[in-house]
């Protein structure tokens, strides 16, 4: 089942045919070519195209440059520099040396880039192109229609693949590869296989870029800009240049597609469709479905923009908090009073590490404090809301739960303690202080009008800082209000501290730190 899905006069098409005397093609009062067996093709939305004979070409040619583009319909463009006297024109010629079946009788032909100086004489000829149609039907209408009922980018990949199934192409594999905003995941691929229930969905770290699998792949190329890639892969077909072809060939698969899905922003993502028909794919559908890129690009742009604002706002300013945010709490006072448990955590010896390991390492020393601090924090069930110089502000939402959340406070302050004094591969003995104090704070937007931070602001936040610096000048790594302490807590009573801008002392305690310090 591989029918044209329309009319041929309204698909997708390619139509060569040959023209008739001489034709020459001129770069200013330069002779390029000249032949009496020019051809021209014509392709559906582009402008006709003009090929001569390599051998009746006038000029030297330099040997293929490294660039290569990939077209479905007319298969790998190989790029030549034209030698004039002069100097040289960079990739002024393109040819296909081996082109796909459509576009077989352009084999042994060259093509020259357009400029301000190209000038084709068409002889006796006047080109014909065919009227454009509107390539349209029930593909189409559920694109337009239907396709933004589906709420996931995995559901709107199943529900893709299995529409072109019903409607007569003959995938046998589908996948979508969007690339993303993500400190850790460089993106999204989502891959359905006919008769396979489950979608298969991978986010590759950005290590991919430099796996053996990916480099040179047909994903890596189209994703550079360089076109699409199609290649047949039946039994007669052995040129297995992507790895993946092989394997592809294992399972019956007899062509191959990859192309490109534009997104409003430049961003390159890509579409692979495998076929398992004996013919391979129509130039009719593939036609369809590359004039219904852009409408398949936006759908899953949308997806991708949600994503990608969620992973932003997640690395910028927490999860709980950037949910909030994309919930619709963006005014200025927008938030809630809350009880919580507010942890302060500061990098001990900051100026002297600057001093003593230098910029690099420093900023390094750093990364892994702050790596270490928000693992704690997210594994009690608190959120970092910020970094604030060498500082970690973190916070444990009560939820009407005090003691929880003083608790998991103390743990994850404690964890911190451990965790720091066993890193290995840094530069310097990594040493902090915690402050932590409890109470009733302002979750939400504060400052001016055009920028606005999400933060606690309340007596906590202020005390647990200030606990903090205490905690440097009097030796102990974790200070807390008297209100932390337990008996099954190894604490030191600190009594009542005065402490900078807090109104009235705060009666404190020192958690031991041997206790920090053991498992």
């Amino acid at each position: 089942m591989n029918a044209p899905l329309r009319d041929t006069n309204q698909d997708y098409a390619i139509r060569i045919e040959p023209l008739n005397g001489v034709v020459r093609a001129w770069h200013g009062e330069t002779l390029l070519a000249e032949s009496v067996n020019a051809k021209v093709m014509y392709e559906t939305r582009l402008s006709p195209t003009i090929y001569f004979p390599r051998e009746d070409v006038c000029i030297d040619l330099s040997d293929p440059s490294r660039l290569q583009t990939f077209c479905p319909f007319k298969g790998t463009a190989t790029y030549r520099d034209i030698l004039f006297a002069e100097k040289a024109k960079p990739n002024g010629v393109w040819s296909y040396d081996s082109p796909m079946p459509e576009s077989f009788q352009i084999a042994g032909h060259v093509g020259f880039m357009s400029d301000t100086e190209l000038r084709i004489d068409l002889g006796s000829n006047a080109l014909n192109p065919p009227k454009e149609g509107n390539i349209s039907g029930p593909i189409v209408d559920w694109l337009m229609r239907g396709a933004s009922s589906h709420k996931t980018p995995e559901d709107l990949t199943r529900a893709l693949a299995e529409k072109l199934l019903e409607h007569g192409v003959a995938i046998s594999r589908l996948s979508i590869m969007i690339w993303s905003l993500h400190p850790m995941i460089a993106g999204r691929h989502y891959i359905w296989n006919k008769g396979v229930e489950e979608l298969s969905t991978f986010a590759p770290s950005y290590e991919i870029h430099d796996h053996p699998a990916f480099v040179d792949s047909p994903l890596d190329h189209v994703s550079r800009g360089l076109g699409g890639v199609r290649q047949r892969i039946g039994p007669d077909a052995k040129d297995d240049h992507y790895g993946i072809i092989a394997d592809l060939r294992e399972q019956g698969a007899t062509d191959y597609v990859a192309m490109p899905l534009q997104f409003s922003d430049g961003q390159t993502n890509v579409l692979t469709l495998t076929c398992d028909h004996p013919d391979g794919f129509t130039t009719a559908n593939l036609g369809l479905i590359f004039e219904c890129s852009s409408i398949i690009s936006r759908l899953f742009e949308v997806f991708t923009l949600r994503e990608n604002s969620q992973s932003l706002l997640e690395t910028y300013i927490g999860k709980r908090t950037g949910a909030r945010v994309l919930g619709g709490e963006i005014r200025r006072g927008d938030g809630d009073e809350i009880d919580a448990a507010i942890m302060f955590c500061d990098l001990r010896g900051s100026s002297r590490l600057v001093t003593e390991i230098g910029q690099g390492s420093y900023i390094d020393t750093l990364n892994r404090f702050f790596e270490t601090a928000t693992d704690a924090v997210h594994e009690h069930g608190g959120e970092v809301l910020k970094f604030i110089g060498d500082a970690v502000l973190a916070v444990f939402p009560a939820d009407g739960d005090p003691d929880r959340a003083r608790d998991e406070s103390l743990a994850a302050a404690r964890e911190i303690v451990s965790r720091l004094s066993k890193l290995e591969d840094v530069a310097f003995p990594v040493e902090c202080a915690i402050g932590l104090a409890y109470g009733r704070v302002t979750y939400g937007n504060v400052g001016s009008q055009e920028r606005l931070d999400f933060t606690v602001i309340g007596h906590a936040a202020n005390v647990a800082a200030r606990l903090g610096d205490h905690g440097k000048t009097c030796g102990h790594r974790i200070v807390a209000t008297a209100d932390f302490d337990a008996p099954e807590n190894a604490t030191k009573a600190l009594g009542d501290v005065i402490l900078h801008n807090v109104p009235a002392p705060v009666t404190c305690i020192a958690v031991s730190a041997d206790l920090c310090c053991s498992e």
